[in-house]
């Protein structure tokens, strides 16, 4: 009894859940600033590039900036330069880009280099991928890497979920996205503690990351497309089949991502498995002009910009065209995300259903296109939510997208993502 009495009495209390969480503010602030910074370096340098890619270099050689001619050989050059690059740093820039997701475990630190270099070329060539992918690879990467170094008493999958959280939270413009992409992922996970406990470094960490963008850019995903009014009976099965026209459209890409993977993995190289690519990216992009080039954000803002100003047909094709090039540039090797693309297919979708039935409002339209294929190929409902309802920044849309989404999740759940197994297997 008195060796026990003596253990308990030497024995240290558990700390409370506020000792725990103070002495995360400080690492998760600095993580988040730090990702925010590394977004916007990459995205400068993938700006200026693009200015000398898209302007000053056809200008200079009296070719049209967007002509059929240039497109096809600014894409193809792309993928020849990034295949090259791939073969040739350390690391590859990292594992097959068809296998990885927006989160995933930490790379080794020597990888950073070589795959932000392959970034910044992948989104100036005009290539249909986002950053988002990679740039997150990156700073759960460097966050991991100063953490051990730093701080290594704290665990590693703390660092991860701040880095995750600093960057999607600059991505975005907002912590609120980081807090809800990561609930999905910690709601998962058998863990001790509340979840706002395990999403109070998180959601520290995309507060800073979204401020210091915020600051220092000025993100914004509005469209300012006409404001939603109010619901409409006839709002309601409309928007319903417009979000599951997208879900199809963005399950016929799940379905077909590992067969053109397969094909391009039989080429057996990534310089030539590359160069194909940018050469079929190009070709794309002369079918459905340069507003399908680039990671869509500044395009599908300028699509909106005139919803009326093109015939249905042309917003269908430019739909279609931005899915398959989505598909090619996720399977042949790009380093790149599929959110923002995707964004782009949902808002021609639900531009090209207006033009069509002019009766059913553009706000709601272009959200529930977005939604369909946002659910269909992220498998994740809060961030379609979400990016949906940000388009608009109407929270008159939101019950409308919320029975939207109800049968379309319907439709996704169980099926393949748009991701791979190493065996190139879809992940489930």
């Amino acid at each position: 009894m008195a060796t026990e009495s003596s253990t308990l009495a030497g024995s240290a209390p558990e700390p409370t859940p506020v000792q725990r969480l103070l002495p995360v503010i400080v690492p998760a602030l600095a993580v988040g600033i730090l990702c925010a910074l590394v977004l916007l370096g990459i995205s400068l340098l993938a700006e200026r590039l693009q200015g000398v890619l898209w302007e000053t270099l056809p200008d200079a050689l009296s070719v049209g900036r967007y002509s059929t001619l240039w497109m096809i050989v600014m894409l193809t050059a792309s993928g020849l330069a990034v295949g090259l690059l791939v073969r040739a740093v350390p690391g590859h820039a990292g594992p097959d880009p068809a296998t990885t997701g927006l989160v995933d475990p930490p790379l080794p630190p020597g990888v950073v280099p070589g795959l932000l270099l392959v970034t910044v070329l992948t989104l100036a060539g005009g290539v249909s991928l986002g950053p988002e992918n990679p740039i997150t690879a990156a700073n759960i990467a460097l966050a991991c890497w100063l953490g051990r170094r730093f701080l290594p008493r704290t665990p590693a999958a703390l660092w991860l979920s701040l880095a995750a959280a600093g960057t999607i939270g600059a991505l975005f413009g907002t912590p609120v996205a980081a807090a809800l992409i990561l609930t999905e992922t910690l709601a998962s996970r058998a863990e001790p503690g509340a979840l706002w406990d395990r999403l109070f470094g998180p959601l520290a960490a995309g507060t800073a990351g979204a401020l210091t963008m915020t600051l220092l850019a000025h993100p914004s995903f509005d469209l300012a497309l006409p404001a939603y009014d109010r619901p409409r009976w006839g709002d309601l099965p409309a928007s319903v089949v417009i979000a599951l026209a997208g879900a199809v459209l963005g399950l016929l890409a799940v379905y077909s991502f590992p067969y053109v993977h397969r094909l391009f993995r039989a080429l057996k190289h990534p310089v030539l498995a590359l160069t194909a690519g940018g050469l079929l990216l190009g070709l794309l992009g002369a079918l459905g002009g340069h507003l399908t080039l680039f990671k869509g954000l500044d395009e599908v803002k300028e699509l909106a910009a005139d919803p009326s100003g093109r015939p249905a047909g042309q917003f269908a094709v430019m739909a279609v065209v931005k899915t398959a090039a989505l598909v090619i540039a996720a399977s042949c090797g790009f380093r790149g995300g599929r959110i923002f693309p995707a964004v782009f297919v949902g808002a021609a979708l639900g531009l090209c259903a207006h033009a069509l039935v002019t009766s059913v409002p553009v706000a709601l339209a272009v959200t529930c296109g977005v939604l369909g294929v946002l659910l269909a190929i992220t498998r994740q409902g809060w961030l379609s939510l979400f990016t949906a309802a940000v388009l608009v920044g109407d929270a008159a849309v939101l019950p409308m997208l919320c029975v939207a989404s109800l049968p379309v999740w319907l439709l996704v759940t169980g099926r393949p993502q748009m991701q791979l197994h190493e065996d190139g297997t879809p992940l489930k």
